[in-house]
């Protein structure tokens, strides 16, 4: 790896660590949909000129429809869903959840399409997937459970959005295709805060969150990332989304004071492990993880 490869996949793996921590300050003061669409709307303003300049707009156009679900699968339901489940449960935990994503892939090559039967070392991977999400959220569950579901549909969602993407998408310019998905996505959720807004001021670390999601997390990161996947190619850009999640966890419990149980470490151990096995050469093929946009919360 190039000394520029290795800056950027530094950068990437703090960059996409940071989400948790700052939407865990946001919602403090805003709603998980006012949340939303302040990023989509402040990222897809940085973002939309640079696609437009580049000509990668017009392409989309006929494909419309798979970019209306891949905006709704990839961003507006999980983002939407992330923010509601960090009002009740610690960014650290909802990091080592999102770690899942690769698991949840692994189960949807395995059950649609061929179906292929799966390898001991897939299965030992899923049952070791498993063992870690059980320790990392442990007996007592301190939001309740219905965080717990949110976070495991923001998975499935993060490990669906993929399958649009490579099937009716992976086509067309990177770029203009996530510029676009922001802006609909941005569209869609103004009636949304419109009818909900309650009109209260919110706070200047919330604005700074919103701000530092949407310039940084958001429309930063995926121009890195862009460029981190150019540099050293498309697999061994994903393994940032090994990282991010570790990146969070200690940011939540440095800056925030958020308890860290050995049990979460052991679990977030176990779900890497097993991420590694189920997600084997011969299955990895059919496991649609486009560029590890998953890891863009």
């Amino acid at each position: 790896m190039t000394r520029r490869g290795a800056l950027l996949f530094a950068a990437m793996c703090v960059i996409w660590g940071i989400p948790y921590l700052l939407i865990k300050v946001a919602v403090e003061d805003l709603s998980p949909s006012m949340l939303v669409l302040a990023r989509t709307a402040i990222a897809a303003v940085i973002l939309l000129p640079i696609a437009l300049a580049r000509r990668e707009l017009r392409p989309l156009l006929p494909h419309w429809l798979p970019l209306l679900a891949f905006a709704a699968i990839e961003i507006a339901l999980p983002w939407v869903l992330l923010g509601a489940a960090e009002t009740e449960i610690s960014s650290s935990l909802t990091a080592l959840l999102i770690a899942t994503v690769p698991l949840v892939a692994t189960v949807i090559a395995l059950t649609t399409g061929e179906r292929e039967k799966p390898e001991a070392q897939t299965v030992l991977g899923l049952l070791l997937g498993m063992a870690g999400v059980a320790a990392i959220v442990g007996v007592n569950v301190e939001g309740g459970v219905v965080p717990i579901v949110e976070v495991v549909l923001v998975a499935v969602c993060y490990a669906v959005g993929p399958v649009i993407l490579q099937r009716w998408l992976a086509h067309l310019p990177a770029l203009g295709v996530i510029a676009a998905s922001l802006a609909l996505t941005a569209v869609a959720y103004v009636p949304i805060v419109a009818v909900g807004s309650t009109g209260e001021e919110p706070s200047a670390n919330a604005v700074g969150a919103v701000l530092g999601l949407a310039i940084v997390c958001t429309a930063l990161a995926f121009l890195l990332f862009f460029a981190l996947i150019a540099e050293v190619g498309p697999v061994r850009a994903t393994v940032i989304t090994y990282v991010n999640p570790a990146v969070a966890a200690i940011l939540g419990v440095l800056i925030l004071d958020e308890h860290f149980t050995v049990g979460m470490g052991l679990g977030f151990v176990l779900v890497l492990a097993g991420s590694v096995l189920a997600t084997q050469p011969g299955l990895a093929r059919r496991v649609a993880r486009r560029p590890a946009l998953d890891a863009a919360t």
